[in-house]
């Protein structure tokens, strides 16, 4: 079976307790059911306005970052105004999605939304120059990384990396709570890994960058190991 992100926004706060979310997540569920595709995960936009690009919205990025991660190329959205209503925001993150090779596909039309934009030649033309620009863009981080690396190395002596989750006091507290929340209880099922993330999220805890809990997360924190002393 094929596999697909799910991506549900909201843009008021509101909404958050409302049925906002779940009419969306059962459209892309249906949708998934009848063309074959598995949901993994569900990225979820709380309070995100529909004209923020992508810079703004935290489970849009994260999103991504699983996407080049994973492998997984498709995303599947309840409707393209979830995306963004406006149509300027629209086609931005339609190319910045195009350029990336991930495809976007509406429940409710059940298009491809993104193979739409690459069939139009002047839009086709957008997404190879921003493709070229995020390529260009993530050479000159990389080499910028490596250089501070080596700034570091000469002054230092060595180099940390980005901390794991779990290198606190606090978050290893966490961590043994999602551990007890993953154990099977008598006569049940183990949690899943997305229904523990909702609960972490419910209670108000958030990952080390202040976001929200996700399956992913959850799966790397039951897998730190504290390093021996």
């Amino acid at each position: 079976m094929k596999k697909a992100y799910g991506y549900l926004r909201v843009s008021g706060l509101g909404q958050v307790d409302g049925d906002g979310f779940t009419r969306q997540l059962d459209a892309i569920r249906a949708y998934a059911d009848k063309a074959g595709y598995e949901i993994v995960e569900v990225f979820r936009e709380l309070g995100i306005s529909g004209t923020a690009d992508e810079n703004e919205r935290p489970a849009f990025a994260e999103m991504v970052g699983a996407i080049l991660r994973d492998g997984i190329d498709t995303i599947i959205i309840e409707s393209l105004d979830r995306l963004a209503r406006e149509y300027r925001i629209q086609e931005h993150l339609l190319v910045y999605l195009c350029s990336k090779g991930i495809r976007l596909l509406s429940a409710r039309t059940e298009e491809d939304v993104t193979a739409a934009i690459v069939a139009d030649p002047m839009k086709k033309a957008l997404v190879q120059v921003q493709g070229v620009f995020s390529e260009l863009e993530k050479s000159l981080l990389v080499k910028k990384l490596r250089l501070a690396r080596e700034r570091v190395r000469a002054t230092k002596g060595k180099c940390e990396g980005r901390k794991a989750y779990g290198e606190t006091e606090e978050e290893q507290a966490v961590i043994r709570h999602i551990r007890a929340l993953r154990r099977a209880r008598k006569g049940l099922k183990r949690r899943s890994l997305q229904t523990i993330a909702g609960m972490l999220n419910a209670e108000g805890l958030t990952t080390k960058t202040g976001t929200q809990w996700t399956a992913t997360q959850v799966k790397r924190a039951l897998e730190y190991r504290a390093p021996s002393k």
